[in-house]
């Protein structure tokens, strides 16, 4: 029996979590959180500021938005679109990424970009149909994710 499911393969999958100098400085939260309890305990206040860091670190964490290239859909972010819509993308990285973060930044364009994250990959979406021009992607390895785009629409 022939198999005539589409490719379900993931090509590329990336968690575009924080960096560690962010996480650092939102546990840091913690220790102030436990000092308006000192007064209370300081057991108390201890329990409460080892709590409040873990808990905002968790959820810096598991916040952090995904990107992959599932089968033929390109997902960033709660955004999708099928690759047969995408043109030819465009990896970035260094003054060119940061052109492309900033100045050069489509207004009509998606944009999924997360700062401390240095490569871009900017992909057109040739569907005319579509009022977006182009999905700009933070990606820590955008030469990866580009690849698998062009892999996915093959």
């Amino acid at each position: 029996m022939q198999n005539i499911a589409p490719d379900a393969r993931i090509h590329y999958r990336e968690r575009l979590s924080p960096s560690l100098w962010l996480l650092v400085t939102v546990a840091l939260a913690g220790p102030m959180v436990a000092l308006i309890f000192v007064p209370v305990g300081s057991t108390i206040a201890l329990v409460v500021g080892a709590a409040v860091s873990a808990l905002l670190v968790i959820a810096f964490l598991a916040l952090a938005p995904p990107v992959s290239v599932d089968g033929d859909v390109l997902r960033a972010g709660r955004a999708h679109i099928d690759v047969r819509h995408l043109g030819t993308p465009q990896a970035l990285n260094g003054e060119e990424a940061r052109q492309a973060r900033g100045p050069g930044l489509p207004a009509r364009g998606w944009h999924l970009i997360r700062g401390g994250v240095d490569g871009i990959v900017v992909v057109p979406n040739i569907d005319p149909d579509d009022p977006v021009d182009t999905w700009t992607i933070s990606s820590r390895t955008p030469d990866r994710l580009a690849a698998a785009i062009v892999a996915a629409q093959r």
